[in-house]
């Protein structure tokens, strides 16, 4: 019942959710998961306003060797959707973004991004980390396009130490 609950927050199957502790224990697998299957990809692309544990884990992948664009906002915070299109390329392995900002509130245009991603390389798979979002908006990943969605449970009533992570049945993680 669980699984289907998660689910239905963001319009997804039951057999596409996986549970974990927290939305960065997601991200990490998520993140992770996507580059030790694309071992022959280097370039990952986020932005300069991920949360932390994000920001964290791509400091350590650039030390262990991948190359990562930063994408920059506007005064606004709104993403350079301009500088994403330009980055993307065929060594891009994975775009990672938020769906909501945690201290602006800016809710980023993802499938507009899934888009301009999958324009540049259809193999590049799109992350993004739904903690802010999940259940303040409506959430279908399937019209949204994404490959992974991470989520932490305690932003929608669930207690504290439970996440979840989408991933599409067609994206493939270790």
């Amino acid at each position: 019942e669980s699984l289907n609950k998660v689910g239905a927050k963001i319009t997804a199957n039951e057999k596409e959710i996986i549970f974990t502790s927290c939305g960065s224990e997601s991200a990490n697998l998520a993140i992770r998961g996507v580059l030790n299957m694309n071992k022959n990809k280097r370039h990952i692309v986020t932005t300069k306003v991920e949360h932390p544990c994000v920001l964290n884990l791509y400091k350590q992948l650039e030390k262990e060797g991948y190359k990562v664009d930063y994408i920059g906002v506007n005064v606004n915070g709104e993403l350079d959707l301009e500088q994403l299109s330009e980055v993307v390329n065929y060594d891009t392995a994975l775009v990672s973004v938020m769906f909501a900002n945690n201290e602006t509130g800016v809710i980023f245009p993802i499938e507009k991004i899934v888009d301009i991603v999958k324009t540049k390389n259809a193999e590049t798979k799109v992350f993004v980390d739904g903690v802010q979002a999940a259940g303040k908006i409506d959430i279908n990943v399937q019209e949204l396009g994404v490959d992974l969605l991470g989520v932490s449970g305690h932003k929608f009533h669930a207690p504290k130490g439970v996440g979840a992570l989408y991933v599409n049945p067609k994206t493939l993680i270790t």
